[in-house]
């Protein structure tokens, strides 16, 4: 599997990220697009014993497209920079928690775990489910495992409310989570670490560590899975 080769495509896209070139270059992007998707099929194989409800999602339902959908007037540039893919029962688009692959070279590789930009009725379950399990919530961002491989542990950078969602005081002593409009945490893979032998054991080893937080999430979403 040439992940070097992904690697390299895309530091060449993000260079001259116009269209005029990828057409120019479109058998190294199947290429690369082709690699990326035998990275996933192999990812989704091994972790299948540890989650099962990903056995049987394909790389045609887990993979984004590189053409950006939500291009702004003033974003020139008409791919994106990585490749990515969302490791969901019920492939990438689905309204549940999972976990998120992406390859992008300098650094930026990753795999994320949570609910991300969920839609605002799963914000509302999510919220409740925080307020009435917070200690459960809490045991699950402090679980030794998801910190060894997640150390940031939740992400608070995300955008937020400026004031105490409906239905809460701002003494609310779980205000801080309640106001977060994503749940997820990050891990971040050096080029070096993409291109180790061992990089699918570790993107394995981080979904294990992540799917009871996942978990969670989903039970509030009113899926167990």
């Amino acid at each position: 599997m040439d992940l070097a080769f992904v690697l390299d495509f895309l530091r060449r896209l993000a260079a001259n990220n116009n269209t005029a070139w990828m057409q120019g270059h479109r058998a190294d992007y199947l290429r690369a697009r082709d690699t990326f998707a035998a990275l996933v099929t192999e990812v989704i194989r091994q972790v299948a014993p540890i989650a099962p409800e990903l056995a049987g999602l394909t790389p045609a339902q887990a993979m984004f497209r590189l053409l950006k959908n939500d291009r702004s007037q003033t974003d020139p540039e008409p791919y994106k920079r990585r490749f990515g893919s969302g490791l969901v029962p019920g492939g990438r688009h689905a309204e549940r928690a999972g976990y998120f692959l992406a390859l992008m070279p300098g650094g930026g590789s990753w795999l994320r775990a949570g609910r991300f930009t969920p839609t605002p009725a799963e914000l509302v379950t999510i919220r409740q489910e925080i307020h009435y399990s917070s200690a459960e919530f809490h045991r699950q961002l402090a679980a030794p495992e998801l910190l060894q491989h997640f150390p940031a542990g939740l992400d608070m950078t995300v955008e937020q409310l400026t004031r105490p969602p409906r239905g809460y005081t701002a003494d609310d002593p779980d205000l801080p989570w309640l106001k977060l409009k994503s749940f997820g945490v990050n891990s971040y893979f050096s080029d070096t670490e993409v291109l180790a032998p061992d990089f699918i054991d570790r993107v394995v080893a981080r979904i294990a560590a992540a799917r009871p937080w996942v978990q969670f999430l989903n039970e509030a979403l009113g899926d167990g899975k």
